[in-house]
């Protein structure tokens, strides 16, 4: 789930067909596209309805795909294809994995994919539908807004990918403590600028956003939308001077405490910043930008050092120094001259970090009112010094005594967010996770201005145990500027008059805090008069706050023992307020029972970590399950719901075909040592070509070759990658740095002895699959493979063995008839004026099997794909691992 002061709330909502190409734009239609959206006392339910049509005269993929914050809890979803309704309801994760097992042993189940993207959760379902077919998608989930620089964020990326005839974002705001401002930035540019409309009263307020078609398109006679990008609600509560708020309801209550008239204290803080070789290039570049913006604004009474890590570690200041200006300055010219390279030592630079806060502390160099911080900033897994990260997190336990806190921005794709998560909030502190991309910068001095201003210390409620029961939390390390802490419980409601006069705040730095008490009755009143509010905001919200706490404690329990038993109250939690957490799923079936799908997330691969609290590879990397199907019959179905040309193993291609929804392979049959060009893009400067490798010797008079090889060149950029089956090189210009497979980090992703995933910008990604074999096998070898998803942004003029399919030939198979195998089909494929003699058969996607593969349909292209590629193979054959090829 999302960090317990995780701050910003954000909704990405984004509604696609999976084809994606031109013709099929104009055939799904999209007649509506709603967004809504109610906070009551900082509780938002949020519900994303998208109504479709299948335009076309043949079958089309349909897909819902929205994108929820992590610490959201998912409640219900339901489905309507042409009157047939699927429902939703959660079960232990088990039982409903068995459920659905036994539906797909019967042929009636289909999968929906829930995959985890920087701080969201993807949630997907694809649909095969008839011409003519009207579906209705609706997702519905709640999450507590939490606050953040003094104000809360409502944050909605909406992007429906295509016009819709209707569309409307619809944002109610209920708050019994009264509303300070309520305000819209225009976010969405100034396309939109007065189509949003906001109406604020004392205690309610409404924002409305409904552009119609023509206010859709980008321009007047454009059928492209330009609603694509972030809608963004912003606002706050009136405050008493003392900060503090109790609101109760239907038996809960909430304790919401945020004063604000309080000098910062002074901070002791050391930045433990990751420099191994897994740091290089824009991550490195991204984080010395940050760190520099981020020591400007240490005040002149904070304590600071540095250090930084890779195989050894190394210290600016033996000891912590004054924020003087010189001071400041000297530790930016020392971050600027950061070389990143070598491994990572994660263990000891935080141990380094704890003796000197130690240290200070017991020279009684620290003032007894100041907040002692550590702010890791790391990229990968320990690879020097101790490896286990169960031994790394006790050392720092050990070491940290609950005296200060930690904090840890995990940067990039393979971080193991889990194990930053899990060290952080054993020692009173949080995690977040960045990737390696053009925000960098601006994410990691959110975060730090999120933890830079403590205001109180050591902060402990106390409830009179009389009235109140089930409190999520009563006490705080630290309290921080802007922000908002809040307890909830269970409350006896014939004690009111003790809870009113005995609930207090105390801090080691501050005097008693007395608590004001909403009027009772006059909640009452309000919530149920307006028929918008939630009259179960409080139970959710102690709901959703004690399933989050217990999902803390789960990660910091020292026995497994207790881990079984708070495992067991989350379930017990998440089935009485039918959420799906970490040990549920959610299973959704029509009225008649027999077509099933299940809302699941697969365990990280890496580590078999929680879902929500770790990173997996990019959407299109991952293998979807096969849709649901309306027809009897339906075209091959892509490997991916976002489809994916590859080349893998002898070197085998997989063309997906979106149009006509099928798959073309073929074989390349050349020499070892010979360079195919895969890409060649003169329009965006990018080459990707891969050199052959043969195996140990012929099997059947045949000597089969494979990738050992590939490169990848961005010429706008400088920048050249060269992938073995042993090292990754990159090459900057006259300076370059090699890794071994079993480094982590790079660029974007390098899963360790896994994969590599490159992106440049937001236009490309790639990934390379790396492939091990038994050393002393007498005849393979290791080899790599490359997958490369569509929406990679090539222009016109890209060719290459795979880059010439990024404008679609048209495929015509007909007159498909027994083949010399009962299971190998033939038929005839007319394609680029050419009639060739196919065969149907099986490839193999190695993205998320690497030893099995997982089978893909086909339809085979024989003689090395003579027809269906442009000219002869031998016209792709490059001189140097960085050419363009000249086009056929």
């Amino acid at each position: 789930m999302l960090q317990y002061m995780m701050l910003r709330i954000t909704v990405y909502c984004s509604i696609l067909d999976c084809t994606n190409r031109v013709e099929d734009d104009d055939k799904i239609g999209l007649y509506s596209y709603k967004v809504q959206s109610t906070i009551t006392s900082r509780l938002a339910n949020t519900m994303i309805q998208a109504k479709m049509v299948n335009n076309a005269k043949r079958s089309q993929h349909i897909v819902f795909d929205v994108q929820v914050p992590k610490g959201a809890f998912i409640d219900n979803f339901t489905m309507d294809v042409n009157g047939i309704t699927f429902t939703s309801k959660i079960r232990e994760k088990s039982e409903a994995r068995k459920m659905y097992s036994q539906a797909k042993a019967k042929g009636k189940a289909a999968g929906i994919v829930r995959s985890n993207a920087l701080d969201m959760e993807n949630f997907k379902t694809e649909v095969n539908v008839p011409p003519g077919t009207r579906i209705q998608f609706e997702l519905h989930y709640h999450e507590m807004i939490r606050r953040k620089l003094s104000s809360y964020e409502h944050v909605i990326s909406v992007k429906p990918g295509r016009l819709a005839k209707h569309m409307e974002v619809d944002v109610r705001i209920i708050e019994p403590q009264g509303l300070r401002y309520v305000h819209v930035p225009n976010s969405l540019g100034d396309h939109f600028d007065g189509i949003t409309t906001i109406s604020k009263g004392e205690k309610k307020a409404h924002v409305s956003f409904k552009p119609t078609m023509a206010q859709q398109r980008k321009c007047p006679t454009c059928s492209s939308t330009a609603v694509d990008g972030n809608f963004v609600v912003q606002y706050d509560v009136n405050r008493e001077t003392t900060g503090g708020e109790l609101e109760i309801f239907n038996g809960y209550f909430i304790h919401f405490f945020a004063p604000e008239n309080l000098d910062p204290l002074p901070k002791n803080i050391l930045f433990v910043i990751d420099v191994s070789g897994s740091m290089w290039g824009l991550k490195m570049k991204q984080t010395i930008e940050a760190m520099k913006a981020i020591l400007s604004e240490l005040r002149a009474a904070d304590q600071f050092s540095l250090i930084d890590f890779n195989h050894n570690v190394r210290c600016w200041r033996d000891n912590l120094v004054s924020a003087t200006p010189a001071q400041v300055e000297d530790a930016k010219k020392y971050i600027q001259a950061i070389h990143p390279n070598g491994g990572t030592n994660i263990n000891e630079a935080l141990l380094r970090a704890t003796f000197i806060l130690n240290e200070a502390q017991n020279l009684g160099m620290l003032d007894p009112n100041s907040v002692s911080m550590i702010v890791l900033v790391s990229d990968g897994d320990p690879t020097v010094g101790e490896l286990k990260l169960t031994t790394i997190q006790k050392n720092v336990k050990q070491s940290i005594k609950d005296e200060f806190s930690l904090f840890c921005l995990g940067i990039g794709f393979d971080v193991d967010y889990d194990f930053l998560q899990r060290i952080a909030t054993d020692n009173r502190g949080m995690a977040q996770r960045i990737f390696g991309n053009q925000e960098t910068s601006a994410q990691m001095k959110n975060f730090y201005n999120q933890v830079s201003t403590p205001l109180l210390k050591k902060i402990q409620f106390n409830y009179p145990q009389e009235s109140v029961s089930d409190v999520t939390q009563s006490s705080f390390h630290n309290y921080f500027g802007g922000s908002e802490i809040v307890v909830a419980g269970k409350v006896d409601t014939d004690n009111l008059q003790h809870l009113e006069s005995i609930v207090t705040a105390t801090a080691a730095n501050a005097e008693l805090v007395m608590e004001t008490l909403r009027d009772v009755e006059e909640l009452d009143g309000f919530m149920k008069k307006d028929k918008y509010a939630d009259p179960e905001f409080t139970r959710k919200l102690w709901a959703y706050l004690t399933v989050n706490q217990m999902l803390a404690e789960r990660n910091t329990a020292p026995t497994a023992a207790l881990k079984r038993n708070i495992t067991k109250s989350i379930l017990q939690m998440s089935l009485d307020h039918h959420i799906v957490t970490p040990f549920t799923a959610m299973l959704i079936e029509n009225a008649e029972k027999d077509e099933i799908m299940l809302a699941d997330q697969p365990k990280d691969p890496r580590r078999g970590c929680c879902p929500g609290q770790c990173l997996s590879i990019p959407a299109w990397a991952n293998v979807t399950a096969v849709p649901v199907s309306f027809m009897p019959e339906q075209r091959s179905p892509p490997v991916s719901s976002l489809s994916i040309n590859r080349v893998d193993n002898d070197p085998h291609f997989i063309i997906h075909l979106p149009k006509s929804q099928r798959n073309i392979c073929f074989n390349i049959n050349s020499e070892p040592g010979k360079i195919l060009s895969l890409v060649s893009d003169p329009g965006t400067g990018v080459v990707v070509n891969g050199q052959l490798i043969g195996a140990k010797k012929t099997e059947n008079k045949k000597l089969n070759t494979y990738f050992g090889k590939i490169g990848f060149y961005f010429k706008a950029k400088g920048l050249k990658v060269e992938i073995t089956t042993e090292t990754i090189t990159l090459k900057d210009g006259s300076y370059s740095i090699t890794l071994t497979w079993s480094d982590t980090g790079l660029l974007v992703s390098m899963k360790k002895e896994n994969n590599v995933t490159i992106t440049v910008g937001k236009e490309m990604s790639f990934m390379v699959l790396l492939h091990r074999v038994w050393k002393n096998h007498p005849v393979n070898v290791d080899f790599l493979g490359i997958y490369i998803p569509p929406e990679n942004q090539f222009s016109p003029a890209a060719h290459g063995l795979i880059g010439q399919f990024t404008s679609e030939p048209e495929v015509y198979i007909h007159h498909q008839r027994t083949g010399q195998a009962p299971e190998k089909p033939q038929a005839t494929m007319e394609v680029k004026g050419n009639k060739l003699t196919v065969t149907r058969g099986l490839q193999k996607d190695y993205r998320t099997d690497r030893v099995l593969g997982t089978d893909v349909q086909c339809w085979f292209v024989h003689n090395s794909g003579k027809g269906f590629i442009d000219g002869h193979y031998k016209d792709y054959l490059v001189p140097h691992l960085y050419s363009f090829m000249k086009k056929p």
